[in-house]
This record gives structure tokens, C-alpha cells and sequence, in this order.
């Protein structure tokens, strides 16, 4: 499984710098009948604000680990400046990295994350609408058969990108049932367990699990997923996907 993203150098992917401070939010509240082995939702009250950017997020996320240099030290720009900063960064390709001499200065802010905390709004408004979770290329990969063979080759993939320094973005699925269709980004791994900022839970990093001998990703239960096996595909990768 050929993957076309660039290396970043010798920095890796963060979390604590790298990652937005707000999180995307859900329509619904999700809940899990262990017993029956069903989950049932309630429509979120009141209506979310930011929903359905999960996609939006992880692949601006790498836009400005990939274009951006942030610049602390000289005086924040205003909103205007500001706005066009961030639509020229979401601009850029998501699989390729700049050079350091193309890449976009940010000044007045240490990482995205200080960034994302003091200028939520405008990055909000500029990263992308929902839609953008819902057009995206690779979305085909999901309703084809995925084998235990390819859920082996994507563990190693994603291994093979993070030694690049290439912080995988992933779509996480079970499909035709969509309990699960929802985008993260991997940061670090191991062979069994790979650290992931997700946008819905942005204020640790999440654990994806892999078991070799049943060539099978896991995630465990938090607000959103009942917890349990799903398939794994990466994304933002080659010209398809």
C-alpha cells in the first residue's frame, strides 16, 4: 500500500502543538445497550454549533503541520489578515508538504493549538462547512469488501508513514451498518496500539488498538462509539484516496 505524502522533516506530529483546542461536536447523543447489544440516539438539544467536521479538522490539521510556521514572537495579525492566512493554508494539498521556504507564516502564536484556543470562530468559519466531511474522494473505499489482508497492510502503512514523519489521516468505518464514520489522525504508533488526535475529543489523544493474530482494529467506548472491532482506511495518501 503505496503512500505519496511527503515527509516533515525531522519533526514529528505533536499533539499537544499540532491539534485544534475545539472539538467537533455530534447531532446526537449515543446510547448503548450492552445487553441488547444496540445503540439508540437522541437528537443533541441544545443543536450543535460545529458538527460534521471530523474530516474538515483532520486534514486542516495536517495542512498546517505541512504549510505552517508559527512565529510567537512577532505581534498577532487582526481578524482580516488572520482570515486570509487560514484560507491560504486550507488551500494548500493535504499530501504534500511545503518547502521551508513556501510555507505560511503565522505570527502573535506559539502552535495551532494556541491558535485554535484564541481564534476559534474565524477558524471555524474558514476550515471548511460540513460538506466537506461528506465530499471527499476516498469515500468510495468504504463500500467495498475490506479484508483482513488489507486492515494487515494498512496497520503497516501507517507504521512505514510515521517513521516518515507523516502523521496518517484515516477514516474509521463499519460499513453498511455507519455505527462509526468518522476521521482521525495518527500521530504515533507501536505495532499493536497507535496514538490518534480525534476532533471530536480533542483534549487528550485517543488509543486505536490492533490485534495482528485477528487482523483487526479496535476502539474503545467513549461518547460516540459503543466501543469494539471497525475497519480502518487511510486517506489523503495518493491521488485516489
Amino acid at each position: 500500500m503505496p503512500n505519496n505524502c511527503q515527509s516533515n522533516g525531522t519533526r514529528g506530529f505533536e499533539f499537544a502543538r499540532d491539534t485544534f483546542a475545539f472539538p467537533n461536536q455530534t447531532h446526537w447523543n449515543y446510547h448503548f445497550d450492552d445487553a441488547a447489544g444496540k445503540t439508540t440516539f437522541t437528537k443533541a438539544d441544545p443543536t450543535p454549533s460545529y458538527a460534521h467536521r471530523c474530516f474538515v479538522l483532520t486534514r486542516a490539521a495536517r495542512q498546517f503541520f505541512y504549510h505552517v510556521q508559527f512565529d510567537p514572537g512577532r505581534p498577532a495579525p487582526d481578524n482580516a489578515a488572520c482570515r486570509l492566512l487560514v484560507a491560504k493554508t486550507v488551500a494548500r494539498n493535504p499530501r504534500l508538504r511545503s518547502a521551508p521556504d513556501k510555507q505560511i507564516i503565522i505570527p502573535g502564536y506559539a502552535d495551532l493549538r494556541e491558535f485554535s484556543a484564541a481564534r476559534a470562530p474565524l477558524l471555524k468559519a474558514e476550515c471548511g462547512g460540513a460538506w466537506r466531511s461528506y465530499v471527499v474522494r476516498s469515500h468510495w473505499r468504504m463500500v467495498f469488501a475490506i479484508s483482513r489482508e488489507h486492515q494487515v497492510a494498512t496497520a503497516a502503512a501507517l507504521r512505514a508513514a510515521l517513521r516518515q514523519n507523516v502523521p496518517p489521516i484515516i477514516h474509521i468505518v463499519k460499513f453498511p451498518a455507519l455505527t462509526i464514520n468518522h476521521s482521525l489522525l495518527v500521530f504515533a504508533g507501536t505495532d499493536t496500539e497507535f496514538q490518534c488526535y480525534d476532533p471530536n475529543q480533542p483534549a487528550q489523544s485517543i488509543s486505536l488498538s490492533f490485534d495482528p493474530k485477528m487482523r483487526t482494529f479496535s476502539l474503545p467506548r467513549n461518547h460516540y462509539w459503543a466501543g469494539g472491532p471497525l475497519d480502518v482506511i487511510e486517506i489523503y495518501r495518493t491521488w485516489w484516496m
